[in-house]
């Protein structure tokens, strides 16, 4: 379901932006008309805990059938649907029945394994694939376990068609006839699925360049990049400490990568790294570490690669795509390197949307997505790291040098409030009076972000501005305000 949000920032580009203008420095991306309901398919696929409805082997078994259905409709082959998976114990059950359903179908399962949601979507094209089904619930702990889809051009599928698939899923019948006999679709493993991905990754590091003599911490969070994150680094030269390589199918993300790189940093400075690359279970996004053990977040990660990238003339329209939730210093820096910065609601597919519709090339999210599109078709951490890693090979600087010089960061307090029902932003009288007095206060040196969560009635206040302690009490003042119109 899609984050409702609403900003309360009313500088220039923004004044400019309601009178239908942008003033070159800063817009917003209109989300797309969302007119396809959909009760299973969230931002991110489906997600649940596993064995529990949704995320059940009955609900899989419908899904493989819905997708291989629609996969093979119009095609005068035999369709072939690509499944890849993180370490989690459940993969297994989920993987089998979606497998069974495709096969029901007639049409033919390619069981990758354990490879990175990345991977996947690299594969589906460079295999001529029609499609291509993660079996991951990302960053949550090992008991969830989610399903999300790829169509044959590497990109999420379209609402509508998720919308579709869960129609099919509700209505066997509109499946048509199953074939018998040697009309029965097959199963078979590709043995080399994570080496073809290591090539493609590879790839992505420019060439002439080299990480020999370069010391990088990487930490697979027990997930989906544990084996081939070390490789892909060694392999171009690097002098790899691997942690968090050790799956059990009960560890994914425990205590280990993007969610706790407390490791990593603790890591780096041991062994005398320069980066330290904390991954998120399927490995789609990253947290970096500097040299003295610092976190340099997703924002900042944008901001150098942007401003390498517009000194390149690589950067498409000077143009960088980020969500409501990315850091005002991100934009202002953009604006000083006369660039521009286009925000989209929350969530990575939205942000590949806008990146689509409006033809640019880099773009990710505060959290650590990062999509480079001239490489991959979705966020990609290993592809991302290796970004960094060429602007530090090719300036001879630390990391900590080029993120301080990358952007300012401008102080930014979150405040999360959970409520009993969610409300209509608008119909909340005392949050509305309270934002308008805390917009005011601002001015054009913050903003104020109120946005309901998008599976949850939980409220989410976002503040930015120069005194961090003012921002705080506002938070809290709104967060009372919140709950004033929701008791």
């Amino acid at each position: 379901m899609a984050d409702v949000a609403t900003t309360t920032k009313k500088t220039g580009a923004a004044k400019a932006k309601a009178n239908g203008k942008t003033n070159g420095k800063t817009a917003v991306a209109k989300p797309a008309a969302r007119t396809h309901e959909r009760h299973l398919f969230g931002t991110d696929g489906i997600r649940g805990t596993a064995n529990e409805p949704p995320m059940t082997p009955e609900l899989a078994l419908a899904l493989g059938k819905a997708v291989a259905h629609v996969a093979g409709r119009n095609k005068a082959h035999t369709p072939r649907i690509l499944i890849g998976k993180d370490t989690r114990l459940s993969g297994y059950m989920i993987e089998q029945a979606i497998a069974a359903g495709i096969c029901s179908m007639g049409a033919r399962v390619i069981l990758c394994g354990p490879i990175p949601t990345p991977a996947v979507a690299q594969l589906t094209v460079s295999m001529r694939a029609d499609a291509g089904i993660v079996i991951s619930a990302s960053h949550n702990p090992y008991q969830d376990n989610g399903i999300k889809i790829f169509g044959d051009d590497g990109f999420k599928l379209a609402d509508e068609i998720e919308a579709e698939i869960e129609r099919l899923m509700a209505n066997d019948t509109l499946l048509g006839p199953r074939p018998t006999g040697p009309g029965i679709g097959k199963a078979s493993r590709l043995d080399d699925a994570g080496g073809r991905y290591v090539v493609f990754a590879k790839a992505t590091f420019p060439r002439g360049l080299s990480l020999d003599n370069v010391r990088v911490v990487v930490d697979g969070a027990h997930g989906a990049a544990y084996k081939v994150a070390p490789l892909v680094f060694s392999e171009l030269g690097a002098n790899v400490t691997s942690i968090g390589v050790k799956p059990t199918g009960t560890n994914i993300n425990k205590d280990a990568g993007a969610l706790a790189p407390d490791n990593v940093r603790a890591e780096v400075v041991k062994r005398g790294a320069q980066m330290g690359i904390a991954l998120d279970g399927d490995a789609d996004r990253l947290i970096v570490i500097d040299e003295k053990g610092q976190i340099v977040d997703g924002d900042v990660v944008m901001a150098m690669c942007a401003s390498r990238m517009m000194d390149d003339g690589q950067l498409a329209k000077r143009t960088l795509v980020a969500t409501v939730m990315s850091n005002l210093g991100l934009e202002r820096a953009m604006q000083h390197r006369g660039g521009k910065l286009v925000r989209t609601q929350v969530g990575d597919r939205y942000v590949v949307e806008a990146m689509r519709s409006g033809g640019f090339n880099l773009g990710g999210e505060q959290s650590g997505h990062l999509i480079f599109l001239d490489h991959a078709s979705t966020g990609d951490g290993i592809v991302a790291a290796l970004q960094v890693l060429a602007i530090m090979v090719r300036t001879g600087r630390p990391l900590s040098e080029l993120a301080k010089e990358a952007m300012e960061r401008v102080p930014q307090v979150l405040e999360n409030v959970t409520l009993s029902a969610r409300q209509p932003l608008e119909q909340m009288r005392n949050l509305s009076l309270g934002t308008a007095k805390v917009k005011d206060a601002l001015g054009a040196d913050g903003r104020v972000l109120v946005r309901w969560s998008g599976t949850e009635p939980k409220l989410r206040i976002m503040l930015e501005g120069p005194d961090e302690d003012r921002l705080r009490r506002w938070a809290k003042d709104l967060a009372a305000a919140a709950k004033k119109d929701v008791p």
